[in-house]
């Protein structure tokens, strides 16, 4: 039987680019699927540099201009993985021109923006997807059998903290990420969208936020400027939030508190959730993705009582049968891995999978949100 040739077009290729490329190639490693990933080009602005990203993750060419990529009638999957201002652009042309398309987080500069390219989606038939590759770990997944088994009971608390510390040196130069034009947000943005699409994933819809936002550092060294380069240095005006925390209350009465920072010294990729029901309690952690900390009621006995953990790599957890032998311990790339099967999965079947434009558009509404709560220092309600 001859298996159905995907071939994608990647815009981009730094850290998203590379990550996305892995999981192309390895997924039919892993999975068992009736469609075949072709790494058709790979679209970058400086010729040279693409050029060497093409040779190094395995693309078969590559293009310096994306539009010519979206005409192309030899590809059939659209990624992007570009700064935030051009999704929604490149996006909408693709779905335009019959693609189908995964587009890096958050979805777009605007809840505006993201409304129009979920329209386009809908309108398009393609299938589509914004990558929240955090949904993938397997202890995540187990996470969300358990909250929806009835084995927590009623959900009270949902707690996230999201925490980098990547941007506390003050000499860091400025980029693309630091100016609101180009990114939108800062670590609000970047971190939190990744805590709000987990929380709605778990626990559902998030009904009205009381939010606030900080930059601690207003300005940075331009490139090329910092002090010790023998020269007086140059400075941007960093015009996106460092730091951003929110109040939650969920649809379904559960509570929520939210943090995302990009100054929180040691952590390097804390990425933390903790759900608490009358009946259990579940805590998982990023930096220590295969495990789940789970209590449970029913389990109390001997005074043994306390959060157990769980080693979410037996066959029976959710994608962990794909991998390694029990105990044997999956990265932060299968969680890509993962999420692109679901995709070519999408594609093979016709049936658009989880999480898609319509969730990226949900998450872009709470995003401004809280930032409209921080500007005004108010409960805002969602109105989606």
């Amino acid at each position: 039987m001859l298996m159905q040739k995907i071939r994608i077009g990647m815009i981009g290729y730094n850290f998203m680019g590379k990550a996305h490329s892995h999981a192309y190639r390895d997924v039919p490693f892993y999975f068992d699927l009736n469609v075949e990933p072709v790494l058709q080009t790979i679209v970058g602005r400086d010729e040279d540099r693409v050029s060497a990203a093409a040779d190094k993750l395995g693309w078969l060419s590559y293009e310096t201009d994306w539009r010519r990529v979206v005409e192309r009638e030899d590809i059939d999957l659209i990624d992007i993985g570009t700064p935030n201002h051009l999704h929604s652009e490149i996006a909408i042309a693709a779905l335009e021109a019959g693609k189908h398309v995964i587009c890096e987080k958050p979805l777009a500069l605007t809840l505006k923006q993201a409304k129009a390219m979920r329209d386009a989606a809908r309108k398009s038939g393609s299938i589509h997807m914004i990558c929240h590759n955090y949904r993938f770990a397997p202890a995540v997944q187990m996470a969300k059998r358990l909250i929806e088994s009835g084995q927590l009971g009623e959900i009270y608390h949902y707690r996230a903290n999201y925490l980098q510390d990547w941007l506390m040196d003050p000499q860091y130069p400025m980029s693309w990420r630091l100016n609101k034009e180009i990114s939108g947000s800062g670590a609000h943005g970047d971190l939190m969208s990744h805590s709000i699409d987990l929380a709605r994933f778990l626990l559902g819809e998030i009904a009205e936020v009381s939010g606030m936002m900080k930059t601690f550092i207003k300005r940075r060294p331009l490139d090329g400027t910092a002090p010790g380069d023998g020269e007086e240095p140059q400075y941007g005006i960093v015009d996106v939030d460092d730091a951003s925390a929110f109040l939650a209350t969920f649809e379904n009465g559960a509570m929520g508190v939210f943090e995302a920072t990009r100054f929180a010294k040691g952590n390097r990729n804390a990425n933390r959730l903790e759900v608490n029901g009358s009946k259990g309690a579940l805590r998982w952690d990023m930096e220590n993705m295969n495990l789940l900390q789970v209590y449970l009621d029913e389990e109390k006995k001997n005074g043994l009582e306390g959060f157990r953990t769980i080693n979410c790599t037996e066959e029976e957890h959710p994608y962990a049968g794909a991998y390694w032998p029990s105990g044997h311990i999956i990265g932060y790339e299968h969680t890509f891995v993962n999420l692109v099967y679901e995709l070519l999965k999408g594609i093979e079947t016709g049936r658009n999978p989880a999480p898609d434009f319509e969730d990226g558009y949900r998450n872009q509404a709470v995003l401004e949100a809280v930032e409209q709560s921080a500007r005004t220092g108010r409960w805002v309600k969602l109105n989606v």
